[in-house]
């Protein structure tokens, strides 16, 4: 008797493993790279420790590309089902006349999320202090130098002439550069603005999402094909994200510090929740992923201005809000 109950015991377990994997394989895998991994970019971290893509049926995965120019690589090389980067990078690959191009359809974030850091503090910071001076500005052609040229010429600073821009850094060395002692001022994300102040290396004196007002930073995108083969799966991964915007903006900075917390393991729980209190305060974050005309048309605007459009490119073509739209009812 013991026996016959010990092999019902192996059997009801067997057929409970093997339940728990078939439900498993329901999940749709779905393979991100993101431009960076930065606290910046908290709700969708919020989407990944709350499950909000498993409850939509997705089992996402998120490489780091470091770089727009990586993260667009691996998108068109299939490496990744959608890419997650500065909408300027879209706009590219179209004028390069490819015909499996990238559409935007998830608007992250509505500021730039990167800092101005100096070497020694500045009580009273105006933009004519960094004239004359050597600059960090990370590729030419990227969301972050060419935000920072906007807010040069905004402060009436020629990018060309007035300072000097230190563009053959990598975007992932930035900070380390700095540190070696390369340029007066920088441009950084966090956490590494943070950082390089906790190193005592460096002061944040500016925020470029304040001074350049609202844009169109980061973005989720897939390739044409892809989003015709697939429109369910990326309308449930905008509804994860959408989820994951709506807690961060319903939450305090402690809160959310606590749920992303595993994502960034080397970081302090004080130093999470200041940098999300710098990027709350200073409304980094959309409350839903429309990504909106006007400010499809201020990209091209700044990439204008900065002399890397080749010629204007229609809402249409590189923006759906299909999902977004599908999402917010």
């Amino acid at each position: 008797m013991k026996k016959l109950i010990a092999i019902l015991l192996c059997v009801l377990c067997a057929c409970t493993s093997f339940t728990g994997c078939e439900k498993k394989s329901t999940l749709k895998k779905v393979t991100v790279n993101e431009v960076a991994h930065s606290i910046f970019y908290a709700p969708q971290y919020v989407a990944m420790e709350k499950g909000y893509f498993k409850e939509e049926g997705l089992d996402v995965t998120i490489h780091t590309g470091f770089g727009a120019d990586k993260t667009m690589t691996a998108l068109l090389s299939g490496d990744a089902d959608i890419g997650f980067m500065g909408p300027e990078a879209s706009i590219y690959l179209y004028n390069e006349g490819a015909d499996d191009y990238a559409i935007n359809f998830a608007q992250l974030t509505q500021r730039a999320g990167n800092f101005l850091v100096s070497r020694e503090p500045i009580e009273h910071f105006n933009w004519s202090m960094v004239k004359g001076k050597e600059l960090i500005a990370g590729r030419k052609g990227g969301m972050p130098q060419m935000i920072l040229e906007y807010v040069l010429k905004k402060n009436h600073l020629d990018p060309n002439t007035d300072v000097k821009m230190i563009q053959n850094v990598d975007f992932a060395n930035t900070a380390g550069a700095f540190s070696g002692g390369t340029g007066d001022f920088t441009v950084e994300f966090e956490p590494g603005a943070t950082t390089l102040e906790q190193e005592k290396v460096g002061h944040v004196v500016a925020s470029l999402g304040v001074d350049s007002g609202y844009v169109p930073y980061t973005a989720y995108c897939a390739k044409k094909s892809y989003i015709e083969k697939n429109p369910e799966i990326l309308e449930k991964f905008t509804r994860a994200i959408y989820k994951g915007q709506q807690f961060v903006d319903t939450h305090s900075a402690e809160e959310i510090a606590a749920i992303i917390k595993p994502q960034f393991p080397e970081t302090d729980m004080e130093t999470l929740t200041k940098i999300l209190t710098r990027y709350q305060e200073q409304d980094s974050y959309k409350t839903n992923p429309l990504f909106e005309e006007d400010s499809f048309l201020l990209l091209q605007d700044i990439l204008s201005e900065a002399g890397e459009l080749k010629k204007e490119i229609p809402y249409e073509t590189l923006v759906t809000t299909e999902f977004a739209e599908k999402v917010m009812k």
